[in-house]
């Protein structure tokens, strides 16, 4: 395990005279934990770990609930029609029958991007229960969700292993998002915050990666001989391309992505603005403003809008969807004519664009299960996604089924203490591993506290959530690796380390164990079901009051 270069990748707050080769591929590439194949091999075995988690009963429970009374029922019409249609009145019990035959009447107006809905469908695809006249089934119109949680599970092991360069904590910042309950739930239904999740995530590790290639880069050029205080283009950057590729995705799953987006891409450059200084480039902002910053932009902003429009290529391409012809026939008389019809179904496009933004500035609800932003990291509010009292298979007496959509108390408790430390770290050392969870956190909760009177619910924080992981483990390396300038007191401050280490993982096992019932609609009597529910608005919501 390496936890010292915890405390050795802050940047230089004023620019350092040219560096050594030597000095530059200490500071910039520290070396990732070896072999290679272990790293991989750890990610794979805590990816494994949370898809039998999330797999196990996967159909259960086995009717539509929730929000998969929109997103299962819109994924089956996307695959049919190429996009969202009407349904009949009955739709969710005659889908759950397998019967494909719900549709009626013509285009149904959404709110939400269709990327999230394809991944649902693909993975009716991937399950083999379509196209029409197949069966349908609960794990088909699951199974998407639960791919994207484990592959989310796994990249953020490769990225905490990148960020703390220690298997060990990229191992546990994987363990940690397994046994989250909100993931858990949130990777179990047929909704599209997951696919969210994943692509922020993504794009966000596609970004740490180009990070450390550049300043690779960088180094070899030193070692070459080059002078690096002189250098201005540093080559193709594919993951940054990538990265734009993730946040189109997340884009075109929900417009919230838009703020991770605009936050990752101010980090990037400003990586790329402190990579140049590192190297003793002063006054670098003219290299840094031709050869970083305008190609990031292009490489993350335009390549996204681009991948955004491609997703609605079901909609642009067909001719039923709602409000698809509002401007047929009013393309301008001087549009040539093989660039009209193009024209008036980007201009459609807009409208629809348009109607969307408009329902979600006007949302109002009374759901029991509201949930403010400032109530999502004590847990306050979660939702409850499914409740049977009258199941069956947990003996005598009356039996409850339930799907609690809540994190895990224990990790999002302890993030608030990992967050306080991110600070006081970004402040003290100008990490940019601390910086990054800051930012991260921040561009997924603080734009909603904008919006109070719109009803907002737990699972909207999902998306930061893996972001609140990687804070804990930081935090909990800096305390295994403190001491390390301190020979004398450092076995005991790793000894102490290892302690809170150990507490804090078996803490989050056993209340993941505790809570893994009311969260998988596994049978129990209605006593016991509620004595896991610690306080009364885990279970009434609103209602409680």
């Amino acid at each position: 395990m390496t936890t010292t270069a915890l405390s050795s990748e802050a940047e230089p707050s004023t620019p350092p005279a040219a560096a050594r080769p030597s000095d530059l591929r200490s500071r910039f590439v520290p070396r990732m934990p070896g072999p290679w194949w272990v790293g991989w091999a750890g990610a794979v075995i805590v990816a494994l770990f949370a898809g039998a988690l999330r797999f196990f009963n996967l159909g259960r429970p086995d009717r539509i609930y929730f929000d998969e009374t929109y997103y299962a029922t819109d994924a089956f019409a996307l695959w049919a029609h190429g996009y969202e249609h009407e349904t009949v009145e009955n739709s969710d019990s005659l889908l759950a029958q397998g019967d494909p035959n719900i549709f009626t009447g013509g285009g149904d107006f959404i709110v939400h991007p269709p990327v999230g809905k394809w991944m649902i469908a693909l993975g009716d695809q991937l399950w083999g229960l379509m196209p029409f006249g197949t069966a349908v089934s609960p794990e088909g119109w699951r199974v998407a969700s639960a791919l994207a949680g484990v592959f989310s599970v796994l990249i953020l092991v490769r990225l905490a292993t990148r960020m703390t360069r220690s298997i060990l904590l990229g191992c546990t910042a994987g363990l940690i998002l397994a046994l989250d309950g909100l993931h858990f739930t949130l990777s179990r239904i047929a909704m599209v915050d997951i696919f969210l999740t994943l692509w922020i995530l993504a794009g966000f590790a596609c970004l740490v990666i180009d990070r450390d290639k550049t300043r690779e880069r960088l180094v070899r050029l030193a070692e070459a001989g080059v002078d690096t205080a002189m250098v201005g283009a540093l080559g193709m950057r594919w993951w940054r391309l990538a990265a734009g590729l993730c946040f189109g995705l997340a884009i075109g799953t929900k417009w919230s992505a838009l703020f991770f987006v605009a936050a990752f891409g101010l980090l990037t450059v400003a990586w790329d603005y402190g990579a140049r200084r590192s190297v003793g480039q002063r006054r670098p902002f003219g290299r840094w403003l031709g050869y970083d910053a305008i190609p990031a932009f292009l490489q993350t902003v335009v390549v996204a809008g681009i991948v955004y429009l491609v997703s609605w290529t079901g909609w642009l391409m067909t001719g039923g969807g709602y409000n698809r012809q509002y401007a047929a026939g009013m393309a301008p008389d001087w549009v040539p004519g093989f660039l009209a019809k193009p024209i008036e179904a980007l201009w459609s496009l807009a409208d629809y664009h348009g109607r969307m933004m408009n329902f979600h500035e006007n949302l109002t609800s009374d759901h029991t299960y509201i949930s403010a932003p400032w109530e999502w990291l004590i847990m306050r509010t979660p939702v409850m996604f499914h409740y049977d009292g009258q199941a069956v298979g947990c003996g005598e007496g009356q039996c409850v089924t339930s799907v609690v959509s809540i994190g895990t108390p224990i990790v999002w408790w302890v993030s608030i203490i990992a967050l306080v430390v991110m600070l006081g770290w970004w402040i003290t050392f100008r990490d940019w591993r601390a910086g990054a969870v800051l930012l991260a956190v921040a561009a997924g909760w603080l734009p909603w506290f904008a919006y109070p009177e719109r009803p907002m619910f737990l699972f909207y924080a999902l998306p930061f959530l893996p972001f609140l992981v990687l804070g804990i483990v930081l935090a909990l390396g800096l305390l295994m690796g403190a001491g390390d300038d301190s020979p004398r007191f450092a076995p005991y401050t790793r000894a102490l380390g290892g302690v809170v280490f150990g507490v804090v993982v078996l803490l989050i096992i056993a209340h993941f164990s505790y809570l893994y019932p009311v969260l998988s609609a596994y049978p129990l009597p209605e006593g016991t079901w509620g004595d896991r529910l610690w306080f009364d608005v885990w279970i009434y919501g609103r209602d409680a009051s």
